[in-house]
């Protein structure tokens, strides 16, 4: 308990998955939330109401990642309503179109990366004076194996993913001398409504097999959970993190140990 207690933090993309664990995990451990999200405002909401029936301060902010003023505007306004920012959790993401780079168009390619790679950069952009006023804090970017490694599909993803790897190294060195630290998570796959609907749009039948085939990637033989990702999370924007910069924090039961 406690691990991120008088933390603000923001968590994009904060409505179901990745980003709810994230949330909710924080909170369990002392944080105030801040959360954004384009698509899913109810859930946003409801979780909302979840993270207030633990006593955590939370507050939803109806933000597209992709929209430099909106997401100046909802920042700002963070820092406005909670006295500050601590930690920002760039964890907001879409697969995008899977076909073959020759058959991808400039609209599929752009719309990924516009809100993998320019959501990450408008939200750091926009969090740096706060995190400065703040006296240092953590901003934690959400790659993915195929930020690390490649597979054959989903190019855009991939391309996005492997920016934002060394996004974080670069602001890691550049905001080292304010006590920011900026590091990259790594997961596998893990069980949330994007991995579901790659694998249908990819044209998976029947999904549970689907799923068995895919937890078969992993050398640990299943898919991750949410709350595997979470507690990653937690930790780097912890204390017990300090040390920790520029970083690549792979969890992905082995997938990547070949």
């Amino acid at each position: 308990m406690d691990r991120v207690k008088g933390k603000t933090c923001i968590v994009t993309g904060a409505a179901v998955g990745i980003g709810r664990a994230c949330a909710l995990r924080l909170a369990e451990e002392g944080a105030s939330l801040a959360l954004f999200d384009r698509i899913d405002g109810q859930n946003a909401l409801r979780l909302v109401d979840d993270l207030h029936a633990i006593g955590a301060p939370a507050r939803y902010w109806h933000v597209d990642v992709s929209d430099e003023k909106a997401v100046k505007a909802a920042i700002d306004g963070v820092a406005d309503h909670f006295g500050g920012l601590h930690v920002l959790v760039n964890n907001a993401g879409i697969a995008g179109i899977n076909k073959p780079t020759h058959e991808v168009t400039e609209e599929e390619w752009d719309r990924v990366q516009a809100v993998n790679v320019k959501g990450v950069f408008f939200c750091t952009k926009h969090a740096i004076a706060h995190l400065r006023r703040a006296g240092g804090g953590s901003i934690i970017n959400l790659s993915s194996i195929y930020g690390l490694v490649g597979a054959a599909d989903v190019p855009p993803y991939h391309a996005a993913k492997g920016a934002v790897t060394l996004m974080s190294k670069t602001d890691a060195l550049i905001y080292a001398a304010d006590r920011i630290r900026v590091n990259s998570i790594h997961p596998g796959f893990i069980w949330t409504p994007m991995v579901e609907h790659h694998l249908q749009d990819s044209g998976a039948t029947d999904l549970e097999a689907a799923r068995r085939e895919v937890a078969l990637l992993h050398p640990l033989g299943h898919m991750g959970e949410p709350d595997d990702i979470a507690w990653g999370v937690v930790y780097l924007a912890s204390e017990e993190a300090k040390f920790i910069t520029g970083s690549e924090l792979v969890i992905d039961g082995g997938y990547t140990a070949r």
